[in-house]
């Protein structure tokens, strides 16, 4: 995921945020008087567990970009922490979720992953692609806690502690545009306009918008934008320019109402396809909300919050009982996702007697087929790889819950499926 919040005007690249990082982890060892215990039927324990409580992050965006994603996935996941404890928790433990807002900011996420992780055995949430790669030499150097973020750049995986849950951006790309080609007129010749947000998201997306281009002999038009780029009528003039027969949107939900709403309004009626963080259902609300429903669609890697699944059903139930008025989004099938999955993580651990950051990450290279009940299994035993490679194209429709429909059921396209992404 990545930023529309106009006060953030400061950029810090993933190279300086990762040096900042390295240099604030080296005094910060992690201080856990239980490291090593073997009590609780001779279970090991190490960072982030105290007394009879397993300590998880979440590094979270309610107050930038992506606020109302970043409260879905955080209310999700408490949900499934609240639920796992009722069940009895982890091997007699109790799971804690602490949760601090970034408000994708990169020195607020900076700040928050150095507090945090001396603290907790790892992350179940962490937002933003470029904070995630910014943090990643020193999560496979000092720290080794597994992370699952919601972020899905291609420079993430190779790491056994970073594990991407569902296909990456530019393989999600590759099977966005082998949508726009199969049912939405786009040939072989024609232009593709790619308007993506600078940085780890939108550089990963890109590079699977030019991979498919290649192999299906498209051009590619690009239109780089900075996170907080909110108007996108110069991007929407220049595409129109340039003669582009469908567009694919590499942002955030802002820039997507804008981008949708421009190209309506000028007549520009060509087919547009955002990655899985460029909708949000509040969208449907707007002005753009009529356009979003006729000419935008999303690629997802996994099945929307209203599918038509027992687990899909369940979740929206238990939901809406905890949080009775705040709306549905996929944010909370993300939330949900990862958690779910760092929950299965520990305890195969637990079985396994070791709690400790190397036993909670072994355990997750042994779950090959992780189902939540949202239509596509995770396979986590391969780290240089994405669990699935796998998208589910959505459109967005205010009459169904959350706001989104499945079109195409889960699938990877033969490009996709021959395509290797390079971290």
């Amino acid at each position: 995921m990545s930023t529309m919040n106009a006060t953030y005007t400061v950029r810090v690249t993933a190279g300086a945020l990762a040096a900042l990082l390295l240099l604030s982890g080296c005094s910060s060892k992690a201080k856990d008087d239980d490291k090593g215990d073997t009590a609780a039927g001779e279970v090991k324990t190490g960072e982030g567990i105290s007394g009879k409580t397993i300590s998880l992050g979440a590094l979270t965006d309610m107050t930038g970009v992506y606020a109302t994603l970043g409260k879905s996935v955080t209310q999700a996941q408490q949900l499934y922490v609240k639920q796992l404890n009722a069940d009895g928790g982890v091997c007699g433990y109790k799971v804690q979720l602490t949760v601090r807002d970034h408000g994708y900011d990169p020195q607020k996420a900076l700040s928050g992953y150095t507090e945090l992780a001396p603290k907790v055995l790892g992350f179940a949430q962490f937002i933003g692609s470029p904070f995630v790669a910014a943090a990643k030499p020193r999560i496979d150097g000092q720290d080794k806690g597994l992370v699952l973020p919601q972020a899905w750049s291609s420079a993430l995986l190779g790491s056994p502690y970073i594990r991407v849950i569902g296909s990456t951006y530019d393989i999600e790309t590759i099977n966005a545009v082998d949508f726009l080609m199969k049912e939405k007129g786009l040939k072989k010749g024609d232009k593709l306009g790619h308007v993506y947000f600078e940085g780890d998201y939108g550089e990963s997306a890109l590079t699977g918008s030019k991979h498919i281009a290649k192999e299906a002999g498209l051009t590619v038009v690009e239109q780089k934008i900075k996170p907080t780029d909110n108007d996108m009528t110069a991007q929407v003039a220049a595409l129109k320019k340039a003669g582009v027969k469908a567009v694919v949107l590499s942002a955030g939900p802002r820039q997507a109402a804008s981008l949708v709403g421009v190209a309506a309004a000028g007549g520009f009626n060509v087919p547009i396809i955002g990655n899985n963080s460029a909708f949000a259902p509040q969208l449907l609300a707007t002005q753009a909300g009529p356009a979003l429903e006729k000419n935008y669609w999303v690629a997802s890697p996994s099945l929307p919050i209203g599918a038509d699944t027992p687990g899909a059903k369940k979740l929206v139930t238990d939901y809406k009982k905890a949080y009775p008025k705040d709306s549905l989004d996929n944010g909370v099938v993300a939330g949900w996702t990862a958690a779910a999955a760092f929950g299965e993580a520990l305890k195969k651990a637990c079985e396994s007697k070791d709690l400790t950051r190397e036993g909670v990450d072994k355990a997750l290279l042994t779950i090959d087929a992780l189902d939540t009940g949202f239509g596509i299994p995770q396979n986590f035993t391969d780290p240089k790889a994405s669990s699935s490679k796998e998208s589910v194209i959505l459109q967005p429709d205010k009459s169904v819950t959350g706001g989104m429909k499945v079109v195409q059921e889960p699938a990877a396209s033969t490009v996709a499926e021959s395509y290797t992404p390079s971290a």
